[in-house]
């Protein structure tokens, strides 16, 4: 299995899977099983078969990698090791082993070492097998690999998008338990968090950690994000939980004085096996069922509203008002533009016929103005502005010429601290100036 020709009946297997003209390995999701082959080789020496057969492979290479002191193993010491094994099985798991690179025999020792694919192999095992117990969830499994690496510098977007999925699975899971309404259905949601919960806080430390890298990928920073905004939801649901609860006891009904509440009572009922609950109907109904069966409080809601409120629906007037024709815009009152002030403005700047200060245009008592009259004179010898229609456009073919300083002065108003200082200038007298 190790020689050229194998790989490639492997990819005349694989490309028989697939329809005509698609290429195996253009496809971006199965270029990564291809790159490693070699270690999924590995799995299916160890995986294939009856279970019986796999367990006894396993056995047979963590009871050979589990020695530290002494790594390598002569035949002799395996069979010795191994006694309780049926010899022919164990020479076969052994040879198959070794003809998978799991195990390497070296030819000068004569004895038997794990191999690089079958520590791989090990480490995997040892870390799925130590969360099996503790971890139904999976959440426990997944931080640990995204923990170790972000500890080593090798943060995967796939162990992102494990996490992701697994916290957004949770999360759907915590909702629907709420939208049921079920006391029981929230509390076992509620256990099912406090089970979870310290993974999913040592998972936030870890994303806020990635989340500072500044090597990290676009596509793994995204993911770090929707994870950390994931494990805040998961740690926002238990006050949920808690309010959902709360609803519930205001809404629980107790069984006279016996401090005993209908939630204890189903409970206990769900406690029960299924021939002690058919055990309480005999004797229990009788047909026909008798009239103290009716809940009166029950009837009386049912009768005023088919007495009472049905009556008033039906009699309730909804029909929309019939449609209006939209107003003439010819009709409609329209406001006549002030333009006072940019008439006079023209007027002030149309009679200037010697150079005059930019302070001494400003209106002492009124900032607003000032303002405005100042924002116009950008407008002057503009051609585009020019070029139009209007009381802009006349300010615009004014013969002036607007000089600007960057400096700063005080105009001695009560209204106005600094203008610029500057000058408006005919434009004749702006071409005779060296300046200009």
């Amino acid at each position: 299995m190790n020689g050229p020709a194998d790989t490639t009946v492997h990819d005349e297997r694989l490309q028989d899977l697939f329809r005509d003209g698609v290429v195996a390995e253009d496809l971006p999701t199965v270029f990564p099983l291809l790159r490693g082959r070699s270690l999924l080789r590995t799995f299916s020496a160890l995986f294939h078969g009856s279970e019986a057969q796999v367990l006894l492979r396993l056995l047979v290479l963590r009871t050979l990698g589990a020695r530290t002191h002494a790594t390598e193993w002569a035949p002799q010491e395996i069979r010795d090791h191994l006694s309780f094994v049926d010899p022919v099985k164990l020479e076969t798991v052994v040879q198959r082993l070794k003809d998978h690179d799991l195990l390497v025999y070296d030819a000068e020792t004569l004895r038997y070492r794990v191999g690089p694919m079958g520590r791989k192999a090990l480490g995997a095992l040892a870390t799925m097998l130590e969360f099996e117990n503790d971890d139904d969830d999976g959440l426990g499994y997944l931080t640990a690999q995204l923990a170790a690496g972000q500890a080593v510098g090798r943060v995967s977007a796939d162990e992102l998008g494990h996490l992701l999925s697994r916290l957004t699975e949770l999360k759907e899971d915590f909702d629907r338990a709420v939208l049921s309404g079920s006391e029981h259905r929230i509390r076992r949601a509620a256990e099912r968090l406090d089970s979870v919960w310290t993974w999913v806080e040592k998972g936030t430390e870890i994303v806020a950690t990635i989340t500072e890298a500044d090597e990290l990928e676009p596509v793994a920073h995204r993911l770090a994000q929707a994870v950390g905004r994931a494990q805040s939801a998961l740690l926002r649901q238990a006050g949920v939980f808690q309010r959902e609860l709360n609803k519930i006891d205001q809404h629980r009904v107790h069984l006279g004085r016996t401090g005993l509440s209908s939630s204890d009572l189903v409970g206990w009922l769900r406690a029960q096996d299924i021939d002690t609950l058919a055990s309480f109907e005999e004797g229990q109904l009788s047909l026909p069922l008798p009239a103290p069966f009716l809940h009166d409080q029950i009837a009386l809601d049912v009768a005023e509203y088919e007495l009472l409120e049905r009556e008033r629906l039906a009699a309730e007037v909804t029909t929309l008002p019939g449609a209006e024709e939209p107003p003439d815009t010819a009709d409609l009152p329209m406001g006549e533009e002030d333009l006072r002030y940019l008439d006079d403005w023209h007027a002030e700047l149309a009679a200037i016929v010697a150079p005059r200060e930019l302070a001494e245009t400003l209106i002492p008592n009124d900032y607003a103005l000032s303002a405005y009259r100042l924002s116009l004179l950008g407008l002057l010898g503009d051609p585009e502005s020019a070029a139009l229609e209007g009381g802009t456009a006349d300010l615009a073919r004014l013969p002036l010429a607007l000089e600007i300083e960057p400096v700063l002065i005080d105009p001695e108003l009560p209204q106005i601290a600094l203008v610029s200082a500057g000058r408006l200038r005919p434009r004749t007298a702006a071409k005779d100036t060296p300046d200009a």
